[in-house]
């Protein structure tokens, strides 16, 4: 049976409008694509903000930092915590080195105690680092060890140690010192309850003495911009050393009523400076004062500035259907 010209009309008008309907939906799909991929392209994050990377000092581990890691990252931040391995300054540093190699885009480098020392040496050449973060913590300049400032700036660990001799493979020994059991609360956690202080005693890691008596090659907070915190009660590290290397290093300074375990005690803190350094060497201000624009606050308009692409296509291909549907139309008339 033969169709009519009427109804075979109508049928070449419905087909041209699902014609021009599949056409809108593949020009959405292709402006959509691109938006989606500087959001989350490449395995990316779309805050903006930058890696912190967190060192960890002397007879302590990654844990340490806890309540910081917690807090930066409700904030929006990826957070690192790798382990330092506490067996010399050089060794040391390049291991960490090596740990920045493995993270794209930019990075703050925040380092408590003497992971600072060990900061200082393995950002030097790392573009990628945009603020080193000094918490409680040895900043040597080169030439300089932790006991060379040790004997500039004494205090109360020079008598909390002890000795222990260990073997490595291949007939290597060294030895390590340890924090007496007795030391442990009243010169390095005494703003812990005394309970919490013999727990970080009971596991905490030795750390080599060339750790201490090895010098540093480079200070990178000569070229990157560092903030530090000094804690006023500090028995680990003289708070007057902790001062006089900020001054040197042009540090954006707070001081806090702490012990050396700030990043325990008073984790907001310490999340806050470091927060500071992400937002600073984000705006590219370098300065750490509160007119800082907020870390990320472009993705926001990047985000929109997708969505009105897609809307526009969207608007653009909704006017070619109309039209290609009339053309169809008056052609099938």
């Amino acid at each position: 049976m033969t169709a009519s010209p009427v109804l075979d009309s109508r049928r070449r008008a419905r087909r041209s409008h699902l014609t021009a309907a599949a056409c809108a939906t593949v020009l959405c799909a292709a402006a959509a694509a691109p938006a989606a991929a500087d959001g989350h392209g490449g395995g990316g994050t779309s805050s903006g903000k930058p890696t912190v990377v967190l060192v960890h000092g002397a007879f302590a581990d990654g844990s340490s930092w806890n309540g910081v890691v917690e807090r930066l990252e409700q904030r929006g931040y990826t957070v690192m915590a790798p382990a330092n391995p506490l067996r010399g300054l050089h060794n040391d540093a390049t291991y960490i080195s090596s740990v920045l190699d493995s993270i794209k885009g930019p990075v703050v480098l925040a380092g408590h105690s003497y992971g600072g020392a060990v900061i200082s040496s393995a950002a030097a050449g790392h573009s990628q680092v945009k603020a080193l973060v000094y918490i409680n913590a040895l900043m040597p300049d080169v030439g300089e060890s932790g006991a060379s400032l040790a004997a500039r700036f004494p205090s109360a660990l020079a008598t909390a140690t002890r000795s222990v001799p260990y073997q490595e493979g291949h007939g290597q020994s060294g030895t390590d010192l340890y924090l007496k059991r007795d030391k442990v609360h009243p010169v390095f956690a005494a703003c812990l309850p005394e309970s919490q202080a013999e727990l970080l005693g009971i596991t905490q890691r030795p750390a080599a003495t060339t750790a201490f008596s090895e010098t540093a090659q480079v200070a990178a907070w000569k070229t990157i911009p560092s903030w530090a915190m000094v804690g006023r009660q500090d028995m680990t590290i003289n708070p007057e050393q902790e001062r006089f290397q900020a001054r040197r290093a042009h540090s954006h300074t707070v001081e806090i009523n702490s012990c050396h375990v700030s990043l325990i005690a008073h984790p907001e803190a310490v999340a806050d400076l470091i927060q500071q350094a992400a937002t600073a060497t984000a705006s590219g201000s370098g300065s750490a004062g509160p007119s800082l624009a907020a870390t990320g606050s472009a993705v926001p308009r990047r985000e929109l500035t997708g969505l009105g692409g897609v809307a526009g296509v969207s608007l653009v291909a909704g006017a070619g259907a109309v039209l290609i549907g009339r053309r169809l139309r008056r052609r099938s008339r």
